[in-house]
């Protein structure tokens, strides 16, 4: 009974991202309907994949006869930064039977990421909760991306191209709801700075990995920066000597 109240919590807290979701999964599809995909391997790559931003690499490349060899490793680069999001995870999910860690982080996506992060901050949930807010986002982007597939030949790519913007909408939504303090505010904002910065300098998505990368260090040192340097250069244990 539990996990069941834990799954419809989850399937609430995943509004948001169904609205996101879906006209973006429109959007793959009717790309990938463009691009001569047959509906039911658009779907497929949904299933398997569920990884928005990998898929629409992934179209475009295969639209321009890209090997399937370069597209693997492209779409790989794109997505390390679930490394990050998954260890970020992983403290709360160390109460989770072991069985299910790999659907579940089969399931992480930023948008899944951010909304269970916030939600552990404040209070402990279980398996039910997270495959609620999982399954819910999976099947909205695996349903938008059948959809629009059956319907792409009705739509231009500029017509699909063109709903992204709800895609940026969701994330400034996601990311909003978690400014509550000063330092959230902080890190964000040297984050957005730091990815501009480097999106100038380095080729490819390498400047997603270290703006993340960079953010979350400057949240560890505002957060222990005192008992970090007290561990360096203090008594080792944490407590700045006196």
């Amino acid at each position: 009974m539990k996990a069941v109240l834990g799954f419809r919590a989850g399937s609430r807290d995943a509004l948001p991202v169904v609205l996101g979701f879906v006209p973006i999964a429109v959007a793959f599809g009717i790309l990938a309907r463009q691009a001569g995909i047959p509906p039911h391997l658009t779907a497929l790559m949904s299933v398997m994949v569920f990884a928005g931003s990998s898929q629409f690499i992934a179209v475009s490349m295969l639209a321009g006869g890209a090997s399937f060899g370069v597209i693997i490793m492209t779409t790989f680069l794109v997505n390390l930064r679930h490394l990050l999001m998954s260890a970020s995870l992983s403290p709360f999910f160390k109460t989770f039977s072991g069985k299910w860690l790999p659907l579940l982080a089969f399931g992480i996506t930023d948008e899944t990421f951010a909304i269970a992060s916030t939600v552990f901050r404040n209070y402990p949930r279980d398996e039910g909760y997270v495959f609620g807010l999982q399954f819910t986002a999976y099947m909205s982007w695996v349903g938008g991306s059948l959809a629009g597939a059956l319907l792409g030949g009705g739509f231009t790519a500029a017509t699909a191209l063109g709903l992204e913007f709800v895609l940026y909408a969701m994330f400034i939504f996601l990311l909003v709801v978690q400014l509550n303090e000063y330092k959230m505010v902080l890190v964000a904002l040297f984050s957005g700075l730091a990815a501009l910065l480097l999106a100038k300098l380095l080729p490819g998505h390498w400047f997603i990995i270290l703006a993340t990368l960079l953010g979350a260090t400057l949240g560890v040192v505002i957060e222990d920066g005192r008992k970090i340097f007290a561990a360096l250069f203090g008594d080792g244990p944490g407590n700045l000597s006196a």
